[in-house]
């Protein structure tokens, strides 16, 4: 299991307590070996991309500079302080976020003021005691992620609300968006489980059938529904098919399609997620860039 990076700031400063500098991979190295990571875990990353050991230990290496326990000598390189030294001769059984702030140093990097907003409004996210072991990185992404979440109940909801004519459309649209060209709703009743076709090709020679189903949230798909949709394709001829709804699909729904390996099924989570990844229905409301020091710049002659 991966430490969190308090867990990892009485380990790292003991990597430092002979003096030395030490490469900032290095210590990545040692400590991951300490704790036994397996390579899945070593290379495991956040959703942002961060390696996630290298971001825990990396946060953990800037909060004991800021308290003053380490300090950067040299690009990627860092070696304890006098006052590291100290701490480490005290046989402390960790070092945590409520340890280094008995340093002032570390309280001014920790409540930098935000002349917007109130100072505790700025930091009631990292004072929350649930929050603790997380990164400002991971932080973020929990921030993200539950923004997200919300929104795709929200998309669900919204699309439950209009009649199916406009879901079927707005699966067209979705479809053609992700690059599988224009289609058309059928308009038909009876339609033997096909509510849009997608033209692959100009001739209209490859087709995808559709089936689009605006359910309730607890109404699922039947397998009687999935099997009529299978059963369309073949008496038409046709071999893609996509199958989305704003529910569930039944738990055996992979069974009914088995021989026909072609056709996808989206239930209403992967739908969100699509309409949100290709901006359909959605608008960005902000951005935020997360900004590093250039250490090329700094290394100009």
């Amino acid at each position: 299991m991966i430490p969190d990076f308090q867990e990892l700031m009485l380990p790292l400063l003991k990597l430092l307590s002979d003096k030395k500098e030490h490469n900032f991979l290095d210590l990545i190295n040692i400590l991951s070996d300490q704790y036994k990571l397996t390579e899945e875990e070593k290379s495991a990353k956040t959703s942002a991309g961060f390696t996630i050991i290298d971001n825990r230990v990396g946060w953990a290496k800037t909060y004991l500079k800021k308290a003053k326990l380490l300090e950067y000598t040299k690009r990627g390189y860092s070696q304890i302080t006098d006052r590291g030294l100290e701490v480490l001769s005290k046989n402390l059984t960790k070092i945590d976020v409520k340890f280094l702030e008995q340093y002032e140093e570390f309280k001014e990097f920790r409540y930098i003021k935000n002349t917007d907003q109130p100072l505790s409004t700025t930091n009631i996210a990292i004072n929350d005691s649930s929050c603790q072991s997380k990164t400002p990185i991971e932080l973020m992404e929990d921030g993200y992620n539950s923004i997200n979440a919300n929104l795709k109940q929200e998309l669900l909801d919204k699309l439950r609300e209009y009649p199916p004519a406009f879901f079927e459309k707005t699966i067209l649209k979705l479809l053609e968006k992700m690059g599988y060209g224009k289609g058309e709703v059928t308009g038909k009743s009876g339609d033997g489980g096909v509510d849009g076709i997608i033209y692959q090709d100009k001739l209209k020679l490859e087709k995808i059938y559709l089936q689009a189903k605006r359910f309730a949230e607890n109404n699922p798909v039947t397998a009687h529904m999935v099997r009529d949709f299978v059963g369309a394709l073949e008496v038409n001829g046709v071999n893609k098919g996509v199958f989305i709804t704003t529910s569930k699909f039944p738990r055996d729904s992979l069974s009914n399609i088995k021989s026909q390996k072609s056709i996808k099924l989206i239930d209403g989570y992967e739908l969100a997620d699509l309409m949100i990844e290709h901006n359909l229905g959605v608008s960005i409301e902000n951005t935020f860039e997360i900004k590093k020091i250039d250490l090329d710049f700094f290394d100009e002659e």
